[in-house]
Order: C-alpha cells, then structure tokens, then sequence
C-alpha cells in the first residue's frame, strides 16, 4: 500500500524521473528483465527499423484520465519546424514504412500539414493518431478532407461504443462529438469496405483491469456502432493502460498500482514479449530526443548510450541493432495478448 506522504504527492507526479522510481521501488514485484531472462528473452534488442513514430507536441484539445502523454489545452510543447525537417530527412535516407504521427492531437501542431505533404512522396504509410473531437474544431473543420486526400490512416480512440463509458474517461460531450466525426469520415470512404482509406479504432479499459480478446471486442464494436449508429471501421486495437502519467495518479491515489502492476506481471506472456513494437520502432519526441518507443518517451527513458540520442544524428546501422531500455512498466504491452500501437501482438 502507498505511503501517505507518496498519496499526497500522486495527484501532481509530473517528473519522469519520479514516476520510473515509483514504479521500480521495492523487491516484492518481479523485474522486466529477470523475467525476460527466464524465458530466454534477454537482452532485448531492436530486429529492425521500419516505424518512425513522431509525437509532434503535447497540445491536445482534450483532457483524457487515461493519457500516457499527460497532453491537455494548456501544454505549450510543440515541435518546431527544424525538428520536423530532421523527422523528413531520417525518412529520406531510411527506407521506414510507415510514419506515426503522435501527439497530444498532432493536427495541433502549426507544422501537421506540412509534414503530412512532405513525407507523403518518402513513405508508403502515413498514420494520424487523432482523437477525433478535433475534427470539428474551429479551424480544423477541413482536416477530414486533408487527411483524405492524402491517404491518412486515421487511428482513433474510442474507448467504448457506450456513450457513458466514453465521457466518463474522456470528459462529458466526447462521445457525441466523436460520433459526430467518425460519420464525417465515413461520408468521405473511410472505413468503407472496398476503399483505400483506413479508419482503425482504439479501445482502452475504463481502470486497472486487462483489455478482453481483440477479435471478441472487435466483432462486438462493428456489430454495436453500425446497429445503434450506422458507423463502419476497419479493425479495432486493444490497448493496455500503462502504468504512466494520469492513468500512475490514478492507481496511486486508489492504493492499485501494485496490484495492478502484479495483474501484468502475471500475465506477462513470452511470445507477446517476443513482438512488442520497440524492436521495430524507433520514438521521437517534440524536441528531437530518440526513444524506444512512446512509452519509454514519457518516462524519459532514453536509448542507450551507445545510440544515436537525436534525430538530428540519424544513423541506420547503429539504431537497427540497438540494445532496447526496459523497466517495469513493460509489463504493460506483454501481458495476455500484448498491447501496442497496433493493438494485440499474440494470439
């Protein structure tokens, strides 16, 4: 159980640095690595480099209780277009698949647009990882059809096809909203059966509980949105909550985190482990710094010291084969099925 004096403190556990030793105090709870190492897993390293996520600020236009990024109205982190033109110039000279563009709402950042343009001729596969409210913003009303014309994959988060679910982890109206933009980008193709234009959907538990199998809850969202709202999308991803930010608040101040932490850990599952996205990926975050991955970024949890520690210094070779940085908060994205980006990672 958390002390009292770490309880009064949980409401504004903003330091990275904080939060890791929080989640790696004490020796009841077993260790990332020792458990990699028991199912032969360790070191934990990079197979490949063919995702380049970009989390271009933390200005979001909404405040949600389960954000990693800790994203809001008032964040002022933005990434400036010098950064940006480094992002376009690693895309140049690496062959990445795809480029994941993250935020915060990304569509907030001034530069968005010019880095949707600019990165379409370098990269098969352009992702927007978008909330969906911000579709019917003041000055973002036009976004559906940008993304479109471009080919964007949208990545929404929908939590839930309950409208009381949905509010009471992203705040009152959302849903409404969301169904509202979700019909705009159906109207447009997207998630359209037989169209190029994907539309794939985000759900995240309400607490400190697993996500249920994707393909049940996939089956489930198609079934309940196009019934109740005449909505159609592609494929659903089930995410973990980790351990970070709000969502390390929460357990925190409920006395949970280390039961929640035990729930992953005991479902840590090896093959999940074997595919998690950090070994295809590499993180960048609104300043320029390289991660693992996103998680990792929002930790401050840096490559290792022999890698390349900026965008700036973008080197192929010595990123492709880097020695990925773990804690405990891994346990998130290998438990039952595994958790990323992509949604569940084994069967």
């Amino acid at each position: 159980m958390p002390s009292l004096t770490l309880l009064r403190q949980a409401h504004t556990l903003a330091d990275p640095r904080e939060q890791v030793r929080v989640l790696e105090r004490g020796n009841s709870l077993a260790r990332f690595d020792s458990t990699l190492r028991q199912h032969g897993l360790a070191p934990l390293a990079a197979t490949s480099l063919d995702v380049l996520q970009v989390n271009v600020g933390r200005l979001c236009n909404q405040t949600c209780r389960h954000c990693h990024v800790d994203a809001g109205p008032d964040r002022r982190e933005i990434m400036s277009r010098e950064v940006l033109r480094a992002c376009l110039d690693a895309l140049q000279q690496h062959p990445f698949s795809t480029l994941d563009i993250t935020g915060g709402a990304p569509e907030m950042n001034p530069h968005f647009r010019e880095l949707v343009e600019q990165a379409r001729p370098r990269v098969g596969r352009i992702i927007d990882r978008c909330n969906l409210t911000i579709l019917l913003a003041p000055g973002f009303d036009d976004l559906p059809e940008f993304l479109a014309e471009h080919g964007v994959e949208i990545v929404a988060s929908l939590p839930c096809y309950l409208e009381q679910n949905v509010d009471a982890q992203r705040g009152d109206g959302v849903f409404a909203k969301s169904l509202e933009a979700l019909r705009k980008l159906n109207s447009l193709g997207y998630g359209q059966p037989g169209s190029s234009l994907v539309l794939n959907l985000v759900y995240n538990p309400l607490g400190p509980s697993l996500p249920p199998d994707q393909v049940a809850l996939s089956a489930a969202y198609h079934r309940e949105l196009a019934a109740r709202y005449g909505i159609v999308f592609n494929e659903l991803f089930a995410l973990a909550n980790l351990p970070i930010s709000r969502f390390l608040d929460d357990l925190l101040q409920s006395g949970r985190l280390d039961e929640y932490q035990q729930k992953l850990i005991a479902a840590f599952n090896p093959a999940a482990a074997a595919g998690v996205m950090c070994r295809s990926t590499l993180s960048v975050d609104w300043q320029g710094r390289l991660f693992d991955c996103d998680f990792n970024q929002m930790l401050d949890l840096e490559l290792e010291p022999a890698a390349p520690r900026t965008i700036f210094e973008f080197a192929a070779a010595p990123l492709t084969n880097r020695r990925i940085v773990t804690g405990r908060h891994c346990f998130g994205c290998t438990a039952g099925a595994g958790s990323s980006c992509q949604g569940a990672i084994a069967p």
